[in-house]
C-alpha cells in the first residue's frame, strides 16, 4: 500500500528566498549570496543532503534493536560535488550533484565488522538514499496560473 507523503514550496518576494511546508512543519530555504540568495536559509541541494543525513539515522534509530546493533551516538557526515555553472547556465555540465559522499559515525562497543553491516544495512533501508540511488520518476501533474 502507498502512503503519499505532500509538501509546497512558495517563492517569497525577498531574494531566492522560498518558504517550503510539509503536514505543518516549515523550513525558509535560500542561497548563498555569491548564488544570488540573501543566505537566510540552506539551499534546497544542502536540504538534500540533510534529508538523506537524517533518514539514515532514522532507519539506524528506528532499526538498530531489531539487527542487534546498539549505539550511544550516530550522526552522518555529507558532502556533495556541484558545478553551480550548470544551474546558472554558464556550461553544458549537470545541474544536479555529481556525487555525494557520506561517512557514518557509531558510538558503539560493537566490532567494526558489526558496524560495517549495519551500516550497508542503512544503506539498502533508507528511503532518501534508495531515490538518490535508483532515481525516481518526476511527473508534473500541471501548470496552474491564477
Amino acid at each position: 500500500m502507498l502512503t503519499t507523503f505532500k509538501a509546497t514550496a512558495k517563492k517569497l518576494p525577498e531574494g531566492l528566498q522560498v518558504a517550503t511546508e510539509s503536514r505543518g512543519f516549515k523550513i525558509l530555504m535560500d542561497e548563498p549570496e555569491d548564488l544570488g540568495g540573501t543566505d537566510k536559509g540552506m539551499n534546497p541541494v544542502e536540504a538534500l543532503l540533510c534529508a538523506l543525513g537524517a533518514c539514515q539515522s532514522i532507519v539506524a534509530a528506528a532499526f538498530a534493536e531489531s539487527f542487534g546493533f546498539s549505539f550511544d551516538e550516530f550522526y552522518v557526515e555529507l558532502e556533495g560535488d556541484l558545478d553551480p555553472d550548470g544551474f546558472m547556465g554558464l556550461a553544458d555540465v549537470r545541474c544536479g550533484f555529481q556525487e555525494i559522499r557520506f561517512v557514518m559515525h557509531f558510538k558503539t562497543t560493537e566490532s567494526q565488522e558489526k558496524a560495517e553491516a549495519f551500516a550497508e544495512f542503512i544503506e539498502k533501508t533508507c528511503p532518501v538514499g534508495d531515490c538518490l540511488t535508483n532515481g525516481v520518476k518526476l511527473v508534473k501533474a500541471g501548470v496552474v496560473t491564477h
